[in-house]
């Protein structure tokens, strides 16, 4: 009897050696991670009528999107799909023409190769300017006329490289500018005979990023445009942080473009509350952006946010000056000023 007990116990403990070793194993290697996460957000807006930004645009009690991230992480490799519903997300998508794409903010696949390179293929948002779509990432809820303007999703091939804990450096081969689904632009005009003539040397875009130090320096160019964006920011102190963006494009024609400059100051008030403001001089250099020739825009805003747990309530007034009578009041009469208060409520999960 005792030969029996002596016989469970010791291949009780075998058992439980195995096990805990196994655990132990199973544990020190990475497991893949599946991941659901996003935003909603919605708003209020005072004045009936908004300057020529993207989002926050309709008076009066609106909504902006449901965000819905999907990801999943591997040792090597991953993907993410981002899908987006409702006005905000139908502006950031824009480019896309088939109905089933017109909800896909981003969707890519990705390999690391090592620790230092990864390459990434598919629709992603812009490596330029300061400001994003989600409205969770940005500080002011309304958005710049740089971010408004510029690149919001490119579709390609983008290699990113690590080169030491303060540079990176990223390269990359994509569509035209927010044509998201496809490279339409490879189908032009059809010849004398029917056919189709592709220009596959001439409807592609190139991008280069070079991070120093937590500040960016990136470049978009392609046939007859190119543009030219630095992003960064400094803390002045531990509640005191300056953002910065300022971003140039050129065209064949060089009377035509858009140039501009933004600040962003941001101050943490209390553990729920900070307070921040954006201010902006843009330049519209022959019409290229709002089609009525030379045009010099300057917005400032001021935006509050308080935060509890995954609950952000954003009050924000922005006032807008125009070199010419570009704005339409509440009367819908044509002004060269308009001022706004929007408060938004957004909750991340």
């Amino acid at each position: 009897m005792k030969n029996y007990i002596k016989s469970l116990f010791t291949l009780t403990l075998a058992i439980t050696m195995v096990t805990i070793l196994g655990s132990q194993n199973a544990q020190a290697q990475e497991e893949p991670t599946f991941s659901v996460s996003g935003t909603i957000d919605t708003y209020f807006r005072s004045a009936k009528f908004a300057p020529e930004t993207s989002f926050a645009n309709d008076p009066g009690f609106s909504i902006g999107m449901a965000n819905v991230v999907l990801s999943y992480e591997g040792e090597k490799h991953g993907f993410v799909a981002d899908f987006v519903y409702g006005p905000r997300g139908a502006d950031a998508v824009f480019g896309s023409t088939e109905d089933s794409s017109q909800i896909i903010n981003q969707l890519y696949a990705y390999y690391n190769f090592s620790d230092s390179f990864t390459v990434t293929v598919g629709n992603f948002n812009t490596f330029l300017g300061y400001e994003v779509i989600s409205p969770a990432a940005n500080f002011n809820y309304s958005t710049s006329y740089m971010f408004s303007y510029g690149p919001f999703s490119h579709t390609g091939l983008k290699l990113d490289f690590t080169l030491s804990d303060d540079v990176t450096f990223m390269a990359a081969v994509m569509n035209p500018t927010d044509m998201t689904e496809a490279n339409y632009a490879l189908i032009a005009d059809e010849d004398i005979d029917g056919t189709l003539d592709y220009e596959a040397g001439d409807t592609y875009t190139y991008g280069l990023q070079l991070g120093l130090f937590g500040q960016y320096i990136n470049f978009l160019g392609g046939k007859d445009y190119s543009q030219i964006d630095f992003t960064g920011g400094i803390d002045i102190t531990d509640g005191f942080f300056l953002g910065v963006n300022a971003t140039s494009t050129t065209t064949t024609d060089s009377d035509n473009g858009f140039a501009g400059v933004a600040l962003y100051p941001q101050v943490a008030l209390s553990d729920s509350f900070s307070l921040g403001a954006r201010y902006e001089y843009f330049e519209d250099k022959g019409g290229f952006v709002f089609d009525s020739g030379d045009q010099d825009n300057t917005s400032f805003t001021i935006t509050g946010s308080y935060t509890s747990g995954n609950f952000i309530l954003k009050p924000e007034f922005r006032v807008d000056t125009a070199s010419d009578k570009f704005y339409l009041d509440n009367d819908a009469k044509a002004t060269d000023s308009l001022a706004s208060f929007v408060v938004a409520a957004i909750y991340s999960f």
